[in-house]
């Protein structure tokens, strides 16, 4: 049995508040204690000790929107005709879910990629066989026929509502352990308005209700404002984008517990390496980054429950940038409390994770330590860290 770890004398931000002063004993078997380090138990002095003296001690962040077969090239659309294998595509995924490991992100959602090659690679993960995060994964996300995403490799096209339904029942049966809808255009698709709604009323519904059947979340990439409400309504459980939020369809998701993730990420990607980027998506990227800071505060003001996802893997948008969301969440006007319960308790609540996003006795020792405070100086998340995943150290 491996020694068991106490990190001691740190600030702690537990998924829900902050205190400093405290330790937290941990071992590969959960976390056994977390208190006052005033008051630490007996078992903390056989243990391997951590100073966590002017440091952060954090649950395992939590990124709810990855493509882990993608590295974030400036071509998004020539990485994808690239992925010629599910074999090549596994690669991919390993590599970046390790990317993701060592920045401190313990938990992903893939939300779409070639075949099942990132089920396996979660499968392994789980497994023992490869390092990497916990990973649920979207096997292949579900289009309309010419809709988002149907030049890429991540996603499946699909219209009618029987055929909404059989998809998510493949999908569900191949390993899926989550759902992803587009319900709308995309910045990433040549020829089509990023704003545009795609599946109908009953499309969404269906597709909604069969992944809830077996108790998955579903996610639905929404960027038009007609879309984000459309796929609200039908009960999905986040909205991935939101770059056209109103206020009423915001009050709507605070009624009945819709998260949103705003992957601010993706669209900094693109605009801040414009030179660089197929121009029909800086253009289209261009047109929604007004919008999507407008829906940053309409969410705020609301009470929208926000959760952090990147969409790692678009154009200069690499894996283990939840640090940065978070930054970015802070810089659009979110408080940093909250900013980092997206980041951790939040995430876990959306994917249904009740053992990890908070530091409690009995949780998944899940853990990230950052020099500084990360709520009075948020970019303190970028900087130098350790990570432990159950238990054992990254």
């Amino acid at each position: 049995m491996p020694k068991p770890t106490y990190v001691a004398n740190v600030t702690l931000f537990d998924g829900k508040s902050i205190r400093k002063g405290q330790g937290v004993l941990f071992g590969t078997d959960g976390i056994e204690w977390v208190g006052a380090h005033a008051r630490a138990p007996k078992g903390a002095t056989a243990a391997r000790e951590v100073d966590g003296a002017a440091k952060t001690l954090l649950p395992g962040l939590i990124d709810v929107h990855v493509h882990l077969q993608f590295d974030g090239s400036a071509d998004f659309e020539k990485e994808s005709k690239e992925l010629t294998s599910a074999g090549f595509a596994a690669i991919k995924a390993m590599n970046n879910a390790k990317r993701n490991l060592d920045a401190g992100v313990t938990t992903v959602r893939d939300l779409g990629g070639m075949g099942g090659a990132s089920i396996d690679v979660a499968r392994a993960v789980a497994a023992g066989r490869i390092p990497g995060p916990r990973i649920l994964a979207a096997g292949r996300a579900l289009t309309v026929t010419g809709g988002h995403g149907h030049n890429i490799a991540l996603s499946r096209e699909v219209d009618g509502a029987d055929a909404v339904r059989a998809a998510v029942r493949e999908e569900i049966r191949a390993g899926a352990t989550t759902i992803k809808l587009i319900a709308t255009g995309g910045v990433l698709t040549p020829g089509i308005p990023a704003t545009f709604s795609a599946f109908t009323a009953e499309e969404l519904e269906a597709g909604v209700r069969e992944a809830h059947e077996r108790d998955l979340p579903v996610a639905a990439h929404a960027i038009g404002a007609n879309g984000i409400r459309a796929a609200v309504l039908a009960g999905v459980d986040s909205i991935e984008h939101c770059n056209q939020l109103t206020p009423a369809t915001a009050r709507e998701m605070v009624a009945r517990g819709t998260f949103r993730s705003p992957t601010i990420c993706a669209v900094r990607g693109i605009l801040d390496h414009a030179d660089r980027v197929a121009e029909y998506a800086v253009e289209k990227a261009r047109q929604i980054e007004a919008d999507s800071k407008k829906s940053h505060r309409t969410a705020i003001r609301a009470g929208v429950r926000p959760v952090c996802g990147t969409d790692a893997g678009t154009p200069f948008n690499p894996h283990g940038s939840a640090p940065q969301e978070i930054v970015f969440m802070v810089e659009w006007g979110m408080a940093p409390l909250d900013a980092l319960r997206a980041a951790t308790a939040n995430g876990a609540e959306l994917l249904r994770l009740s053992d990890v996003g908070t530091i409690e006795a009995g949780k998944r020792a899940d853990l990230l330590l950052v020099d500084g405070d990360p709520v009075e100086n948020p970019p303190a998340l970028l900087g130098r860290r350790s990570v432990w995943h159950e238990g054992v150290p990254v």
